[in-house]
């Protein structure tokens, strides 16, 4: 025995360092090139919870998720080659979403690098263009140094996914290091110069609009911003996916700029003088595909604020960028003096009117009405009620007819990535065992990473699966009648019987085909306090809240006449 007590394996000291930086939980499914390590979690059971997975997919989703809901990096382990690229899933989500995650990829052995060894991938190569910081660990002496920058790269000025290669032979070398100090996020604050420019720009606005989004934010945060806005009445939207920045409620919130957007929101955004945006990126869908506003220089005066340097002056020239996170620039903001008249409280009304018609539920082909049962869940969940969703025209219902109230308590990927809404609810009820959490998918959708259920039987997660049914790809059959009418190729789906196949994993399971059948099998979910599957089964036709196929089919045909 070794007289010196920091004599460890290198698995041994990756896990100590998991411990110093705060990692609580460990989303993986298990290869035998992270063998010592796994050996070494052993040990530390009572510390670090370790969540088994089905698909290396759905682990790294939950990572992401886990990433979203604490502000701390999400923690996944997977194997190499297949483990490494099905777990792109989550990173890419990680990435496009701004969710701090570090992917610990069990490696070939150091010799056999380079010859095509079982499994070998370049993981420098493959996910550089995904990642933050992609590394490889040769030396178990340089495991805390390489951790703690991971743990800063992770959660530093925009967050996002770093991955580190961890060759299997350099987990059982054993080395004598010192441990690394526990991190500390570094995120820049706003000058008193710019927060004086901002208020400056106010004062000479007739129409502004707030748009908020990113990560990097938290309750306290949230609160600031919502005073901010109060002291300025200020009309807010919130970008795709990321409407729990604000309680949907709010007199000043104006509803979703995202996909399927309100047409009399759209036009505002036009319409307005000064555009606020608060650590959203300026992507294809807050910009209607970088249409909406003239690029470089925007018509309107264009205030950007974001976490990360390289994001300002990507592609809209602002005419005052600041470089802050989110804590801190809402705390700035809520200090700001508003002036004594305030010549837009007409247009904060208006905004908020069109708002009130948007979740107005309109008529709905079909004996279930999408529409009304998230109304319904709206009004029964409490606001600390965590809703999942996944990628698809099902959605649409959700984001617009939800009101999240409290972050956070919206996971849904800005990336758009299908099997999402399963994994992510997993780590959710992981996070917060205390909360409802409910999962919505598509059918198409759940299909991705469906498996996950098991998972959430395995550690007896009392979810409420909703699967919604219209068998078929929604989205893509939506563009297809679209633009190419009455030529279905490549959408229909033949699906299982969700509620049976709910059963066969061990959860409860319900078939909803009408509208009140379904909050009295909700109930029951809940009340069994096991994992649940409702299966909703929807008009085909029906395809969004705003369009139907046959709909989209004749305008298509039309227009090809023209």
């Amino acid at each position: 025995m070794s007289d010196n007590p920091n004599l460890r394996t290198g698995g041994q000291i990756l896990v100590d360092q998991l411990r110093i930086h705060g990692a609580d939980t460990i989303f993986c499914v298990p290869g035998e090139s992270y063998l010592a390590t796994l050996d070494a979690l052993y040990d530390v059971q009572n510390e670090i919870k370790l969540v088994i997975c089905r698909q290396e997919g759905g682990a790294a989703y939950m990572a992401e998720a886990y990433g979203k809901l604490t502000g701390k990096p999400g923690i996944c382990f997977v194997t190499r080659g297949p483990g490494a690229t099905n777990a792109s899933l989550g990173i890419h989500t990680a990435h496009q979403d701004s969710s701090p995650v570090i992917l610990l990829v069990g490696q070939v052995g150091r010799a056999m690098m380079d010859r095509e060894a079982f499994q070998e991938v370049n993981f420098r190569e493959m996910y550089a263009p995904l990642s933050k910081w992609v590394t490889q660990v040769d030396d178990p002496n340089r495991i805390p140094e390489v951790m703690s920058r991971a743990f800063h790269v992770a959660t530093s000025g925009r967050p996002g996914p770093v991955v580190i290669a961890l060759p299997e032979d350099m987990q059982k070398e054993k080395a004598s290091v010192n441990d690394a100090k526990r991190y500390t996020p570094i995120n820049p604050a706003p000058s008193a110069e710019q927060m004086a420019n901002l208020r400056n720009m106010l004062g000479d606005a007739q129409k502004p609009f707030v748009i908020l989004g990113g990560s990097g934010w938290t309750q306290e945060a949230c609160d600031d911003f919502t005073k901010f806005a109060e002291n300025f009445d200020l009309p807010v939207g919130a970008a795709f996916r990321r409407q729990d920045l604000i309680d949907n409620r709010h007199p000043n919130y104006a509803g979703d700029v995202g996909l399927g957007i309100n047409p009399p929101l759209a036009k505002r955004l036009q319409d307005s003088d000064l555009l606020i945006v608060v650590g959203a990126q300026m992507t294809e869908i807050i910009t209607d595909g970088y249409e909406r506003f003239s690029i470089p220089c925007p018509s309107q005066n264009l205030v950007h604020v974001a976490a990360g340097l390289d994001e300002l002056a990507r592609v809209y020239e602002p005419e005052l960028a600041i470089h802050a996170g989110m804590i801190n620039f809402a705390a700035a903001a809520k200090e700001l003096e508003a002036p004594k008249n305030i010549p837009w409280s007409d247009w904060t009304k208006a905004a908020r009117a069109d708002q009130d018609d948007n979740i107005t539920i309109p008529d709905m082909k079909g004996d279930v009405d999408l529409g009304a049962i998230i109304e319904w869940l709206g009004n029964r969940l409490p606001e600390n009620a965590i809703v999942a969703n996944g990628a698809g025209n099902f959605s649409n219902w959700v984001h617009r007819f939800y009101p999240y109230r409290s972050y956070p308590t919206e996971l849904a990927p800005q990336s758009g990535s299908m099997g999402y809404g399963v994994p992510s609810a997993v780590a959710a009820k992981t996070v917060h065992p205390d909360r409802i959490v409910v999962s919505f998918s598509g059918d198409g959708d759940f299909l991705m990473c469906g498996q996950e259920i098991a998972t959430a039987r395995q550690y007896n997660l009392s979810i409420v699966f909703i699967v919604v049914n219209n068998g078929t790809y929604g989205t893509i059959r939506m563009h297809q009648e679209k633009f190419y009418p009455g030529r279905v190729s490549g959408t229909d789906l033949v699906n299982p019987d969700f509620a049976a196949l709910g059963k066969a994993y061990g959860l409860t399971g319900e078939i909803v085909e009408r509208t009140e059948e379904f909050a009295p099998a909700f109930e029951r979910a809940l009340e069994s306090g096991e994992p649940a599957m409702i299966e909703v089964r929807i008009e085909q036709d029906q395809i969004s809240p705003r369009a139907t196929l046959s709909g989209l089919r004749e305008a298509g045909l039309a227009a090809q006449k023209t």
